[in-house]
């Protein structure tokens, strides 16, 4: 017996997995622990924390998920039973909440099996308060809400578990205060700020949450989203370098919430709210014009004979510099069936020569027969300066507002013309962007997409001849039937 109960503390105190399980059962005792592969890559994102391989984390997932227990409770408690010097900062919503998360730290390490498991890690005599517990070896875990004062406080680790609850998510002025916090105050407390770690658990309640205003700001946050059902295929990494297949569809977990459950839940909560707190891809109240059941997947391009010409599609930025918007390209492979393939999207920030040098390249790497550049802004310039450099470019004007384009263009995803593949590195950003327009921070990629797709009164097509017309599909392999363009 004391072989066995030496085992399990080795177990707990090199296994957060198992740690995370045992935490579970001391403060839910009678309910039943579900292991699913969500749990272990939550783990072992949280491993990743600890060991200073990441730096900047969110975790992204729907309510009842385990994501409290495992962030505000059984993560600290690990960290400190290994390193009882270690400061932690553990933040959420409310003064209430952020109590709550503090009693339930405090009941894990009063436990008989953690006291035996982590001999050194102790509550000491000075600080063990709701707010405040401080170890012998002067390491703590304090708590605190979005907005509280931190002042002349630091940490190692700063945890914040859902910053902003659902009630408050259509409030600009709640959103707003709760990611100023963010900046002036909590990512100013890491004690050493080139390997002090932060980490955000939350469920998405609006698109300008902290998560979407964090993501808007860089790039440098490591993001684990995890949807209640899979809107596509996806390997998510797991502990020991192992994946796990997730097939668009699945739920997250369906022992506890099974297909039928979340369909039902989605018709009592309503469409937006479900997008956003269980699917982590919010959407304005009105917005998202373009319905993501309307878009086919592809797994393979058209055969050769199949394809018509390809174009790109450029909405470049105002101003060509590094700091300025994004500048977009779109490439898309047109059928004889009408059908739009989109297989490559280029997006980046980049001063003019860069700028200037990517339209030749992209134009030459794709073949493109067409390329539509945005006659505004830089737009204007590079159409002047390319022209006889590259193939096929022509400057176009935009006609009505981006919304009003989109409206249009929108007609051909739900007509089932446009295809997106199934995977894609630049897959996610796009479909953060095209479904939740107009209510995305950005919307340079839809604007690429509207002009492309546009093929009436505001696109190249309607500026070719009937013969330019008739020598285009002669040069794809079509028989030319003359028609008068209308």
């Amino acid at each position: 017996m004391a072989s066995e109960a030496r085992l399990l503390e080795a177990l707990l105190r090199n296994d957060f997995r198992a740690f995370l399980r045992k935490v579970f059962t001391t403060l839910s005792p009678g309910q039943t622990y579900v292991n699913t592969w969500h749990i272990e890559a939550v783990a072992q994102r949280l491993e990743r924390v600890r060991r200073g391989e990441i730096r900047r984390l969110i975790i992204n997932m729907p309510p009842r998920s385990l994501k409290s227990i495992a962030s505000s409770v059984a993560f600290p408690a690990f960290v400190l039973g290994l390193d009882p010097c270690r400061r932690i900062i553990c933040v959420s919503y409310s003064a209430d909440l952020a109590k709550k998360h503090s009693n339930d730290f405090r009941a894990v390490l009063e436990s008989p099996w953690y006291r035996s498991t982590f001999p050194n890690a102790r509550i000491g005599p000075f600080k063990n308060s709701e707010t405040e517990i401080e170890l012998t070896a002067r390491g703590f875990r304090l708590a605190t809400s979005v907005g509280g004062t931190l002042t002349g406080r630091g940490g190692d680790i700063i945890i914040i578990d859902d910053p902003l609850k659902p009630d408050d998510a259509l409030s600009e002025a709640k959103r707003s205060a709760a990611n100023q916090w963010f900046m002036n105050t909590a990512l100013s407390r890491l004690d050493d700020k080139r390997i002090g770690a932060i980490v955000i658990v939350m469920q998405r309640v609006h698109v300008d949450d902290l998560t979407g205003f964090l993501l808007a700001q860089s790039d440098e946050w490591d993001v684990l989203s995890l949807p209640a059902i899979a809107e596509c295929d996806e390997a998510i990494p797991l502990w020991g370098d192992r994946m796990y297949l997730r097939k668009s569809g699945e739920a997250l977990s369906p022992k506890r919430e099974p297909l039928d459950v979340l369909d039902a839940l989605k018709l009592q909560i309503g469409s937006d709210a479900f997008s956003a707190q269980y699917q982590q891809s919010p959407a304005p109240p009105g917005g998202a014009m373009v319905k993501r059941h309307w878009v086919k997947r592809y797994s393979g391009l058209p055969p050769a004979s199949e394809r018509l010409f390809t174009l790109q599609s450029w909405d470049t930025a105002s101003n060509g510099g590094p700091d300025n918007d994004w500048s977009v390209c779109t490439t898309w492979i047109v059928t004889r069936k009408k059908l739009w393939y989109l297989v490559d999207v280029w997006r980046r920030r980049v001063d003019y020569p860069t700028l200037k040098a990517r339209v030749q390249t992209l134009a030459n790497k794709w073949t493109a027969r067409r390329v539509l550049v945005e006659d505004a802004g830089t737009g204007t310039s590079l159409v002047q300066e390319l022209r006889g450099q590259v193939s096929g470019i022509i400057a176009v004007k935009p006609n009505g507002d981006k919304v009003s384009r989109m409206a249009v263009a929108s007609a051909k995803f739900e007509a089932g013309e446009v295809l997106l593949p199934e995977r894609a590195s630049w897959l996610p950003d796009l479909e953060a962007e095209l479904f939740i327009f107009p209510g995305s921070r950005h919307d340079d990629q839809c604007d690429s997409i509207s002009q492309a797709l546009l093929n009436k009164n505001n696109s190249w097509i309607s500026c070719l001849t009937p013969q330019q017309w008739a020598t285009l599909i002669e040069k794809a392999g079509r028989p030319v039937v003359r028609r008068r363009m209308i």
